[in-house]
Order: C-alpha cells, then sequence, then structure tokens
C-alpha cells in the first residue's frame, strides 16, 4: 500500500479536499505528484540528521497531532505545514518549483497544489511521528517506516530507485541519484542566480 492510500484511508485526503473545496479524486490526484518531492525531503533530513535528528524534528514540529490537525473539523492550521515544509525544502521557492513540477503532470492549478502541500507535509509528519512512536525498540521503528515509505534504506548503501517516487521522481531525478530533491534545490538555485 502506499502513502497516497494510507493517507486516504486514515481520512486525510477527504479532509484536505472538503477544506479546500475540490472533489477527493482531484485532491488525490494532486497528493500523489506532491509527495514524492516531500518524502524526497524527509529523506535527506533523515540522510542528514539521522533517524533519531528527524524524529526529534517531527516532534519539535508538532508529531502525531499534525495528522489530528488535518483530520479534525476545524481549519487546518497551514503554518504548522508551512514550518515542515521549511524544514524539509529550506526555502519557498522550492515549494513553488514542486507545485509547478506537480502541476505541469497533472494539469491541476499550481495555486491549489501550493495550498495542498503544507497539509500534505502535516500529514506526512504526523503519520511518521505516530507510526515511529508505536515501535520504540532496537533501531525499527521510525527507521523502518522511512525505509517502506521512500523506498529504500536510509543510513548509505545502494541509492534507492526514483522507482517508488512514481513518474515525477523520475523526471526531477535528473543526475540519477534516486533523490530528486538535490536537482529540484540545484533549479532554485540556478533561478536565484
Amino acid at each position: 500500500m502506499n502513502l497516497t492510500d494510507i493517507l486516504q484511508q486514515a481520512g486525510g485526503i477527504e479532509s484536505m479536499a472538503s477544506e479546500l473545496g475540490v472533489p477527493p479524486a482531484m485532491a488525490k490526484q494532486g497528493a500523489e505528484a506532491l509527495l514524492p518531492a516531500i518524502l524526497g525531503g524527509f529523506k535527506k533530513q533523515a540522510q542528514s540528521g539521522g533517524i533519531e535528528g528527524l524524529g526529534g524534528l517531527l516532534g519539535q514540529l508538532g508529531g502525531g497531532g499534525l495528522l489530528d490537525s488535518v483530520l479534525g473539523s476545524g481549519p487546518t492550521p497551514v503554518g504548522q505545514g508551512n514550518d515542515v515544509l521549511g524544514q524539509i525544502f529550506g526555502s519557498k521557492d522550492v515549494s513553488r518549483t514542486v507545485a509547478g513540477q506537480a502541476a505541469e503532470q497533472t494539469g491541476l492549478d499550481s495555486g491549489l497544489l501550493k495550498q495542498m502541500l503544507p497539509m500534505l507535509a502535516m500529514m506526512v509528519a504526523g503519520y511518521m511521528a505516530k507510526q515511529g512512536g508505536q515501535s520504540q525498540g532496537g533501531g525499527g521503528g521510525l527507521g523502518d517506516l522511512i525505509g517502506n515509505v521512500l523506498g529504500g534504506s536510509v543510513g548509505g548503501g545502494a541509492a534507492p530507485s526514483a522507482g517508488g517516487l512514481g513518474g515525477l521522481g523520475k523526471m526531477l531525478d535528473m543526475d540519477g541519484d534516486g533523490n530528486p530533491l538535490d536537482d529540484i534545490m540545484g533549479m532554485v538555485n540556478k533561478m536565484r542566480g
């Protein structure tokens, strides 16, 4: 089962769709296009700060409560989602690039996709925090979850293929290292220069 299905079962896609006033199918399509970049951002965090660092970061950003905030009946506090995006992408330019690429891939409005990004980031962070917290045993937990969700091990080894990220991952992974985020960052740096 992929992460989009997990978030849909949890009610996250439906909740996001009703908050944005779009059909659930459209929200799911947007989520499928945006999740690879969000997951790539979390993976980069895990690679640089280790699983413990990522676990700590998730807790700092709001932990499992992030998912609950999106699922709740009130409006989603997207400021928290923007904090998550700031941590995993580093700049709003990357978020804009990700939304733009997803818009090209899906035909959905990039403005809508930009609204989805913080909500999806909150759902993913909250879900990972909840899953990581459930298994405190030796070394497993969050590391296994990230490995499963992101496809491939986090602690070095062979670079995971971008195949788990779908077409967008392959499209953005220009240098073929399995992680499209470094390529997105490169694009953003070129835009600034």
